[in-house]
């Protein structure tokens, strides 16, 4: 493990902890330089000789490290990689607590994303949505319709069939979402594979469209609910009519427990039917960040074999279930079929909080302090103490406000500043949501994460 001379003590650390752990025989080869992010390939290939790694099989440079080490590496005769940029992050480079995650990814449960209201939009904005639904990871793309009760005057919408048409043309797998008979078929007709919903009401008129259907109890809550849809399912059978069931998962406070104790019974009484379940109604009613929402759901229909779901993303809260949903069908896939629980598998829906939080050691903070001999200053962001450091050469300032510890800095040049400004602004927000905090590295915000351009090679630029 190769480092500078600041890093030095808190690789020591890390490797002791990696040594312990029998998964590694780590040795340090500390470089004749300060800071171990100003490393390049091309330095290390005049400074990093064979004799210094001899007996090893694996070297790990500081991922700061600039350039291509495969000449390095063909110099000294070993394996170079680059490792984290965080070097507390070794363990679970070098596998420490890591399972075989091979065959992560696979999933079979499929995502129907609704847009809704559909006739309000203009075709452009429609034919933009879905293609960005589909890039999120949506298998089909619902076409909702204005809500329609059998003996209501509303009109068919006659322009379904062209929505329809110019999504088929774009190769998108096409459903509508509608009761009206007459924008069913012309849906149907127009290409799309699968009609919802249907119950007594319309059942058959279903039998004459020639597509699959979503079969809904007429009332979910009235206890002749599963006789209902088995009449329903009966007269599909009758007309080869293909269908899945979905029994309507209502909003909390409105019989959200007893709308999950229905998929169980469907799912006892019917072993073999296809099930759907619709997540709008948790995901859109409830004011929670969605993610954890629609892990939850998935996580049940993978359980109970409903190999699809209905979402939208409408309220703002809920604007990439599509995303959330494509994930917790991965996660909820391996955790099943493996046997393990959904846990250090794939992170990416932890999102307000750090899965792990990095600790800092106050007597190795105040030694770095003390050794600094250049006037760059380093930033971290200690939760223990709720406190922010910022470094720099025969300065360390420390408090848990900002503004403080920048005026305890004495910086007055303007684009440092704002430079400094910019990070401990990143680090406030990352003491106050418990979560990491890496000077000239996003906040990782799970799958929101944006990558930015760092300081130095703006710098450099």
């Amino acid at each position: 493990m190769v480092t500078g001379k600041l890093a030095e003590g808190a690789l020591r650390r890390v490797a002791g902890e990696l040594e312990q752990g029998g998964t590694v025989q780590p040795s340090v080869v500390v470089m004749n330089i300060q800071v171990a992010a100003l490393m390049t390939a091309d330095w290390l290939s005049r400074k990093l000789t064979r004799e210094r790694v001899e007996g090893v099989t694996r070297v790990i440079l500081p991922g700061y490290c600039r350039g291509d080490v495969s000449a390095l590496s063909g110099r000294i005769g070993v394996d170079v990689e680059l490792g984290p940029k965080d070097l507390c992050d070794l363990p679970v480079t070098l596998g420490a607590g890591k399972r075989d995650m091979s065959g992560y990814g696979a999933h079979d449960i499929e995502i129907v994303a609704e847009i809704n209201e559909a006739s309000r939009l203009a075709m452009d904005e429609l034919v933009a949505l879905a293609d960005g639904l589909r890039e999120d990871g949506a298998d089909v793309i619902d076409v909702g319709c204005d809500p329609y009760v059998k003996g209501s005057r509303r009109q068919a919408w006659k322009g379904v069939g062209d929505v329809v048409k110019a999504l088929r043309d774009r190769d998108q797998r096409v459903s509508v979402d509608t009761f009206h008979p007459k924008e069913a078929a012309a849906a149907v007709k127009a290409g799309a594979e699968l009609v919802l919903s249907v119950n007594s009401r319309n059942v058959r008129q279903a039998c004459d469209w020639g597509a699959e259907v979503v079969v809904v109890p007429d009332d979910p809550r009235s206890r002749g609910y599963l006789s209902n849809i088995e009449k329903t399912i009966n007269i599909l059978k009758k007309n080869n009519v293909p269908h899945r069931v979905d029994p309507v998962v209502e909003p909390i406070g409105f019989g959200f427990a007893p709308s999950l104790g229905r998929y169980l019974r469907v799912r006892e009484r019917l072993p073999g039917v296809e099930m759907m379940m619709g997540l709008g109604n948790l995901t859109e009613l409830t004011a929670a960040d969605s993610a954890g929402v629609n892990m939850l759901l998935v996580g049940l229909c993978q359980e109970l074999g409903i190999r699809s779901v209905l979402t939208t993303q409408v309220i703002n809260w809920a604007r990439s279930s599509v995303r959330e949903i494509d994930t917790a069908r991965r996660l909820a896939y391996y955790a099943v079929a493996h046997g393990v629980l959904p846990k250090h598998l794939d992170d990416r829906l932890v999102q307000l909080r750090s899965p792990r939080l990095r600790q800092f050691d106050q007597k190795q903070l105040d030694k770095l302090a003390r050794s600094l001999t250049d006037r760059n200053v380093r930033i971290f962001a200690d939760h223990d103490t709720q406190t922010i450091h910022a470094m720099l050469k025969g300065i360390h300032a420390h408090g848990a406000d900002p503004y403080e510890v920048f005026r305890q800095l004495g910086i007055t040049e303007a684009s440092h500043a704002f430079y400094l400004g910019y990070e401990m602004a990143k680090a406030a927000t990352a003491l106050t949501l418990a979560k990491n905090y890496t000077q000239d590295e996003p906040l990782d915000w799970g799958l929101h994460t944006k990558q930015e351009v760092s300081h130095h090679p703006r710098k450099k630029k």
